[in-house]
């Protein structure tokens, strides 16, 4: 079974997802507005974070918290799953909850890191991801990170109560 590793970049440290980093504060970006507007999940409890969390953890995934290096503060997570060995892809997804760090390039710098040791280690051919077409700063940072558009999915997503488009987006290796 995979399992995420503890990885770093410039700022930040990788390491993998677990109860520990189960918090309030996690919960809270969880059920900030502002952080979830984008996200399939709108509203959680401590309690259902923690079962979320302890569950991915008996998955074949690679989940991991992103930590700033200089003090471990937890500010996101970043993850591949699922991994499809058939094709040798992975799904990618990211969260940036703490939202005193946003607009610091962090999300760009987890993600190359990340996707890199993915591409690397694991030996994926191609990482894939979808996204709401409105979340446009998602959008344009994985295009920044090579990601192109190959499938555009009319009507399959919500956002502010109304459907949207659904980019389906991929990084070939």
């Amino acid at each position: 079974m995979r399992k995420a590793k503890v990885l770093d970049s410039a700022r930040l440290n990788y390491v993998p997802l677990s109860a520990t980093h189960v918090s309030q504060t996690y919960a809270d970006w969880i059920n900030d507005p502002e952080v979830n507007k984008y996200l399939e999940t709108r509203q959680t409890t401590l309690e259902q974070l923690e079962d979320f969390v302890k569950g991915q953890e008996k998955k074949d995934i690679l989940f991991w918290a992103i930590q700033l290096k200089d003090s471990n503060k937890h500010i996101g997570n970043i993850k591949i799953d699922p991994i499809n060995d058939v094709d040798a892809s992975g799904e990618y997804g990211i969260l940036m909850g703490d939202k005193s760090e946003w607009k610091k390039g962090y999300a760009q710098e987890a993600s190359e890191r990340i996707i890199k040791f993915c591409f690397d280690e694991f030996n994926l051919s191609k990482i894939t991801l979808g996204v709401v077409e409105e979340n446009t700063a998602a959008v344009n940072l994985y295009k920044r990170l090579g990601f192109e558009i190959y499938q555009i999915k009319e009507n399959s997503g919500v956002y502010e109560g109304k459907l949207c488009n659904t980019l389906r987006m991929e990084l070939k290796k």
